[in-house]
């Protein structure tokens, strides 16, 4: 192997490491096991304490005669409430008020191993050309909780050739900052999350020039856990090709 080889894939492998200490988190995402809409009636929970309602845009926590008062902002993280095992995040997405447990004794992150990926190969690191929209549109999607939507600021495309084409990506951020994009590919719901990937596409150069490195192509937080709101693709980032670079479906049963 040339040295140039060896430093990508040393590289590659420390990326890989650390999203692996990042899910190792006691609190992250794989801490992550319940999801809860809540209403105006106050309800109990098992693995949350108290009693939680809706009232007018504010979540209510009852707790040992004491109330408190939460306003989650739409599509923000959550607002924290500690318990002994971790905390509830209280949420507002689409307009609903929700909360999620995190717990540091989730069986996820006991018996997590790392994610499965693919193994780097430098000839899925492409050249991206970057084309700036007039101005800042806001693209919305889908989520993987029915009903859900998410609003993306996007600051334009991301145009590359691929197998003797040119495809095309709407990439998500501000303009004049880093960009990134969400996409599916023919390995969607096969080998990998059938959702979405994302990948970081960093800030275009002056140029417009963009690295389109997809054996870093992430899973979402939907992918570990069905307590998540993660986005969807949107529909024009869906490529007609295999990506088989990056990281693989977690839930599809393959060894890290």
């Amino acid at each position: 192997m040339t040295a140039t080889f060896d430093t990508f894939v040393d590289d590659w492998r420390r990326w890989h490491a650390d999203r692996n200490d990042g899910l190792r988190q006691p609190l992250g995402w794989l801490s992550l096991t319940a999801l809860y809409w809540l209403d105006e009636t106050p309800t109990s929970f098992d693995d949350a304490p108290g009693r939680w309602h809706v009232d007018g845009g504010s979540v209510i926590h009852e707790l040992d005669a004491e109330t408190t008062t939460y306003e989650p902002v739409e599509g923000a993280p959550g607002l924290e409430a500690e318990f002994d095992r971790g905390f509830v995040e209280v949420i507002q997405r689409t307009g609903r008020f929700g909360i999620r447990i995190h717990d540091r004794t989730a069986p996820a992150l006991a018996s997590f191993t790392g994610v499965p990926v693919y193994e780097p190969d430098p000839s899925w690191v492409l050249t991206g050309r970057f084309e700036a929209f007039d101005e800042q549109e806001v693209v919305t999607t889908g989520a993987v909780v029915d009903g859900l939507e998410h609003h993306h600021p996007a600051a334009g495309v991301i145009r590359f050739d691929y197998g003797g084409a040119e495809h095309e990506l709407v990439a998500f951020g501000e303009a004049g900052g880093a960009l990134r994009v969400l996409f599916t590919d023919a390995t969607s719901g096969v080998t990998t999350y059938p959702a979405a990937r994302i990948l970081q596409a960093g800030r275009p150069d002056t140029d417009g020039i963009v690295t389109l490195d997809f054996t870093r192509a992430a899973n979402l937080p939907c992918a570990f856990t069905d307590a998540a709101t993660c986005p969807i693709a949107p529909a024009g980032n869906r490529l007609p090709f295999a990506v088989e670079a990056g990281e693989r479906d977690p839930r599809a049963g393959e060894g890290a």
